[in-house]
This record gives C-alpha cells, structure tokens and sequence, in this order.
C-alpha cells in the first residue's frame, strides 16, 4: 500500500449504497479504503468489487489455521490487504500471510477503552508474532499513542491507526508517534460534507509528515 495522503477510509457500515457515495466523495483524499464485517455480511463479498481500491477487509480473522485460510481463499479476490488478529498464534497468522494474495497487517491493540487491560500487557508478544509470522505491518490505536511508538520501535513495520476522531484519538499525535497510516471512519462518513472532512484530515497529517 502507497503512502500518499496517509489516510485511510473506514467505511463501518452496513448501508451498500451510502458507502459507495461516501467513498466517491473522498476520493483522491486517501490512499484506501477499509471495510469489515457489517458490510461484507449485508452485501457480500462480491460487494468489495464495487469500491475503489486499494481495498482493506478488516476481518480481524482469528481462528485456527484451517479456518483462517478458508476465510482468506473467500476474501483473497476481491481484496488488496487483510487484517487479522496475532493473539491466536504464529501458525494462525501465517497461515493468513501464506494464504493471502496481498498484505497482511496484525492487531496487536485495539483502539477501545476495554482493550488496554486485555492487549498492553500482551503487546509485545502480539507484536513479536507479527514479525515471525512475515507480516506485512500491525494495527496499534492512535487512543494510546506510546503503544504507537513501542510498537513501531520493536517491529520497523508500516503501522495502521485507528481510533482517531470519533474515539478520541489525536490525529498529530498518532503521526507523530509513528503512524505510518491512519484510519478514520465516522469522522468522515458522518460528516455534513465527506470530502471536506477527509481533505482536512489528509492536510493535518501532510503538515505533521
């Protein structure tokens, strides 16, 4: 994935129709756009082909080996990049690395409140099975900037963040911790004016590159 703008598009819903709008009227503000479960289970994965690209299925696949490379085999068509999740396990992982036709990037945080007590005590190790599995970048929330910086230090991969708008998340203070990407849904698909808001955020983080 290029790095131009270093934004991307999180579309965290359900409605086909609003998304294909929403991502017409930011175009040419973000480098890709991310889709997870609520979109591919209401309009099928076929739905992907639809969007423009590069297209991210945030699927945070986390399952056994099996199960993760048919989930990957499903999505590998119609998809640019994919995230999972480390926490199942370097042979999960890189069952997902070795299956997937594209990138792959790993949760090592979440971006909501409820995640620090389950994920900061684990982060390194997430972040260590990130690298031995090959993959290609990890997630780590713009919410806890330090996590960006620890993260990026202990791996060198590019670094997705989510978390920021809606969740709190500082958008300068993410790039400047590290982030090599950040992603940003209901700051712009809720907003009066998509475009506007996302040619804002794309500008606020030019200044901070």
């Amino acid at each position: 994935m290029k790095r131009e703008t270093g934004l991307i598009l999180a579309l965290d819903l359900s409605d086909g129709e609003r998304c294909l709008r929403v991502a017409s009227a930011v175009e040419g503000h973000i480098d890709a756009v991310k889709v997870n479960y609520p979109l591919v289970l209401s309009q099928g994965v076929e739905f992907l082909d639809e969007l423009p690209g590069p297209l991210i299925a945030d699927l945070k696949v986390a399952d056994v080996p099996n199960t993760n490379r048919l989930i990957c085999e499903e999505v590998d068509p119609h998809a640019d990049c994919l995230i999972a999740h480390a926490f199942p396990g370097e042979d999960s992982l890189r069952t997902c690395v070795e299956a997937f036709d594209g990138e792959v990037y790993t949760v090592v945080e979440m971006s909501h409140p409820g995640a620090e007590a389950v994920f900061a005590g684990n982060r390194d190790l997430l972040a260590d099975i990130a690298v031995d599995a090959g993959a290609d970048g990890v997630v780590a929330p713009a919410t806890r900037p330090r996590s960006i910086t620890a993260v990026k230090e202990r791996t060198g991969l590019t670094v997705l963040s989510p978390g920021v708008g809606a969740q709190g998340g500082s958008p300068g203070a993410a790039v400047e911790a590290g982030a090599d990407f950040l992603i940003v849904g209901r700051s712009i698909y809720d907003a009066d004016d998509p475009g506007g808001a996302a040619e804002k955020i794309a500008s606020g983080i030019a200044d901070r590159l």
